[in-house]
């Protein structure tokens, strides 16, 4: 078909003219506008570059003067350094994008008098320095703390501030504790302010320190807690560590458990504002956090019943609150799992293993694990095929015991045994006593007790020493253990102290007049010369140690006194002496305070106990066996209460005493 040949009914489509032109124009206005707005941004580049080297160039004005190390201007006495290290300002985030005119705005020309004014953070950063002006360190600086940080201190010099991106900042994230510590670990910066390096030492020791001091972008760090520069005490509402907003706060890297948390009995009330609730740091602590497995941290499976949960649920105040049952962790600590969690087991259950961490809810909620249909899934955890049957038993065991048959029987099983015990306990004390008090009568009433061991005076002094070292030992510790028998037996704290310094006071005067007795008194003088340690007493403390292990046959013999009776006198001068001056120092405490440091006093309180302890002990274990549990003596040596032992028993233990013994024998036969 040829170019002119065309089906019937088709024409050829022409377009018109005008419409070709109009599509011409479009196309050449799209090519301007291309145009244009490349020509534009080449302008911008060449202006911004254009600028960019002018900053340089003014900046360059100021370096040619500041960036000499040695210019230094005098001010009010003190020598002040301008100098600008150049390569850390253009390495900067304020040298990268702006000259020093930006910020030194007052400086019309070179050199500059009078002196630039302080730069103005604000003019840049403005809700940053409002935020500063309501902070801690803004405050303490206006009520006179020059020490308290400012911009500076924390971001550096202005002149080498890096953006908190950069690795080298002094803000960077693994950079903030050191930043922060530079003033808060510093113990005598903080104490200047009234305040405590601890925190910052505990936070070092936390699992958050470790892990930032491990190079963790992730961990807590002061700000994260503290925020950056509104930073404010954590009795104002506003802040990020008050009570009420520890949750939230704790939330923004732990939001799953804030999740459980606020779902929680806990979480429940502290949403309803009650101070008395626990939130995060309350169970974890602040800045010393450690992991649930470090045994020194307060969420440990042994500190959990003894000090963390007890500080809430030991006492009594939530139930008189919240109907609350208390002594919730010494019921625990006298169940199997407490007793076992004591001795250091890591498997036995705590209160976390049946009541949750974080997702602590009340027995009647549906969901909480301790819950009577969640029994047997939460007890099965550690005891596997546990039934129904099993899980009726009671954790804490102490607690009040329920209507149930069990506890019915329980409680007869108590009462049947408590009478058992009293009864048959108390009726051997009684026999027992019976027979020690007639052979001890018996003994007392010997006809073979001629040896005169102590005279009248000495029977005295022993007796009153006796009286008041006893009643010291029982008032004294009754201090040291208000809840035990021996604070329960005294009335209140004015009784006790009263009797406890009379009968120091009675020590005293013994122990006086006892000095005047071996000064002054013949006997008395003769028992102190007797007393007198000698070489003999050395091997005699050998000897006796040989016959008694069998490896000797003979025993020693010994004068009036023996090695044992003599170091027993000479210690009882020693803690006699201590006693009475550590007594009256904390007696007379004001006064003493007045006349030596504080600590004075505390090492006074400890020399004072141990020494307490000590002398207890001794007396215990060392006088009471020679005087009633010797085999030899036994039921008791009545020499205390009428200064007379047998001749046979003088002859055994003072066998070179032969003066005593053979005038006590010539004596007895002219009575006759």
């Amino acid at each position: 078909m040829g170019r002119s040949q065309r089906p019937a009914g088709l024409k050829r489509y022409r377009e018109p003219t005008s419409g070709r032109r109009q599509s011409g124009l479009r196309m050449i206005m799209r090519n301007l506008k291309v145009v244009f707005l490349i020509c534009l941004l080449l302008g911008s580049a060449l202006a911004a570059n254009k600028k960019a080297e002018s900053a340089a160039d003014k900046s360059a004005e100021c370096l040619a003067c500041h960036s000499d190390a040695t210019l230094i201007k005098e001010e009010n006495g003190k020598q002040i350094n301008l100098h600008i290290d150049e390569e850390h300002f253009k390495a900067s985030i304020h040298g990268s994008m702006f000259t020093c005119l930006d910020c030194h705005k007052d400086v019309k020309g070179f050199p500059h008098d009078p002196a630039p004014a302080k730069v103005d953070c604000a003019a840049c950063h403005e809700q940053e320095v409002k935020d500063y002006n309501s902070s801690l360190h803004a405050i303490a600086r206006q009520n006179g703390d020059l020490k308290a940080a400012t911009c500076l201190d924390c971001h550096g010099d202005i002149h080498e501030v890096l953006p908190s991106s950069d690795p080298n900042s002094r803000v960077s994230h693994t950079n903030i504790p050191k930043t922060c510590g530079s003033c808060h670990g510093q113990k005598f910066v903080m104490e200047s302010a009234g305040l405590s390096s601890a925190p910052f030492v505990s936070y070092q020791d936390s699992v958050h320190g470790k892990a930032v001091a491990a190079g963790s972008e992730k961990a807590a760090v002061c700000t994260d807690c503290h925020g950056a520069h509104n930073i404010l005490p954590a009795g104002d509402s506003k802040s990020s560590i008050f009570k009420f907003n520890v949750p939230a706060t704790c939330g923004k890297c732990h939001e799953n458990v804030k999740q459980q948390f606020m779902s929680s009995i806990h979480g429940q009330a502290i949403a309803k504002g009650s101070w008395q609730a626990p939130v995060c740091t309350d169970c974890h602590g602040i800045h010393g956090i450690k992991s649930h497995l470090d045994p020194n941290s307060s969420v440990s499976a042994q500190a959990l019943a003894a000090t963390t949960c007890a500080r809430c649920h030991e006492g009594v105040r939530l139930t008189q609150d919240f109907g609350i049952e208390a002594h919730r962790a010494s019921t625990y600590l006298s169940s199997y799992h407490g007793l076992a969690s004591q001795m250091g087991s890591k498997v036995v259950a705590n209160c976390a293993s049946c009541h949750g961490a974080h997702n602590i809810l009340p027995s009647s909620d549906p969901r909480s694990t301790i819950n009577q249909a969640n029994l047997i899934t939460t007890c099965g955890k550690c005891h596997p095929g546990a039934s129904q049957k099993f899980v009726l038993g009671k954790i804490h065991v102490d607690a009040p015991l329920s209507s149930d048959r069990g506890s019915i029987a329980i409680r007869w099983v108590r009462r049947f045994y408590l009478v058992m015990i009293f009864g048959v306990i108390g009726g051997m004390l009684l026999h027992n006593f019976l027979i020690w008090r007639k052979k001890a009568l018996e003994q007392l009433k010997s006809a073979h007790r001629i040896v005169v061991r102590m005279d009248s005076t000495q029977r005295m002094q022993h007796l009153l020493l006796l009286i008041s070292f006893i009643t010291l030992v029982v008032t004294g510790f009754a201090l040291k253990y208000p809840e035990s028998v021996l604070g329960m037996a005294f009335v209140n704290e004015t009784v006790r102290s009263v009797i406890h310094r009379s009968a120091g006071t009675l020590l005293i005067l013994v122990s006086l007049y006892h000095v005047g007795y071996v000064a002054a008194v013949r006997s008395g003088r003769q028992f102190l010369f007797d007393m007198l340690p000698e070489a003999k007493d050395a091997r005699d403390v050998i000897q006796n140690i040989r016959y008694y292990l069998g490896l000797s046959a003979t025993k020693p013999e010994f004068k009036r006194f023996n090695y044992a009776e003599k170091a027993e006198y000479w210690a009882l001068v020693w803690g006699t002496i201590v006693m009475a001056v550590t007594g009256m120092m904390l007696w007379f405490k004001v006064a003493v305070g007045h006349l030596f440091p504080r600590w004075w006093l505390d090492v006074a309180t400890a020399v004072h106990f141990y020494e307490a302890i000590l002398a207890t002990l001794a007396i215990v274990v060392w006088h009471f066996y020679q005087i009633v549990f010797d085999p030899e003596v036994y039921p008791m040596n009545w020499a205390w209460w009428d200064g007379k032992m047998s001749v046979e028993h003088y002859a055994a233990e003072h066998g070179l005493d032969r003066k005593t013994i053979e005038s006590s024998i010539e004596g007895a036969a002219e009575k006759e």
